[in-house]
């Protein structure tokens, strides 16, 4: 029997709707990418440890603003045939909110992806996500590289291409689009630091 709704089932040309890869279990993860499901990166501990450093202090700062901050489980439509999961994404106060569940078609206001080690997951950030959250309509893009130690933050023109607002390393930075925000990078860096060394045992 076919599923009149689309959802669980796969069209005869192999592809995936947005509907159905929104549909699928949290244990299959990727991306999609026109139609296809894309291999996501895999993140590490120090990649996690900036994250949910980087939503405390999102969220700290947005209490009692309003305002939303959400992870990386959240599946954005961003076009119609492609599907991103940014590491995090934030509705700032005053704007449009999320849906409750379900794909969100409503852009945040701020979407934060933080760079891996591989070469292809570099340039899939810095080239293919950014191309595809400009045209979505997210207005600020930050990009974090732990290797650099580096946070990047671009602001979207009325031409709909990014610029880049904001690039500081191993210092305090007040955020653009963000009043009174202001990220201790050193703290960030320092926490960092206290991780132990990387794992080089191919077992």
């Amino acid at each position: 029997m076919s599923d009149r709704s689309g959802v669980g089932s796969t069209p005869a040309t192999g592809e995936l709707t947005l509907e159905q890869w929104a549909s699928m279990s949290e244990d299959e993860p990727g991306e999609l990418v026109d139609g296809r499901l894309e291999e996501e990166e895999m993140p590490d501990f120090v990649h996690e440890l900036i994250v949910t450093w980087l939503a405390h202090s999102l969220r700290s700062w947005l209490a009692g603003r309003g305002g939303f901050v959400g992870g990386s489980d959240a599946k954005f439509a961003v076009a119609p045939r492609r599907g991103r999961k940014p590491d995090l994404s934030v509705y700032l106060p005053g704007g449009t909110r999320p849906p409750r569940r379900g794909l969100v078609r409503v852009p945040p206001d701020i979407v934060v992806e933080v760079l891996s080690p591989r070469p292809a997951d570099v340039r899939r950030d810095r080239r293919d996500k950014m191309h595809d959250y400009a045209a979505f309509g997210v207005r600020w893009y930050w990009l974090v590289d732990p290797d650099a130690r580096s946070l990047e933050v671009f602001e979207r023109g009325d031409d709909g291409l990014y610029v880049r607002a904001l690039g500081v390393g191993d210092a305090a930075a007040a955020v653009p689009g963000c009043e009174g925000l202001t990220l201790d990078l050193p703290a960030l860096w320092r926490e960092a630091d206290a991780l132990g060394p990387d794992d080089t045992d191919p077992d």
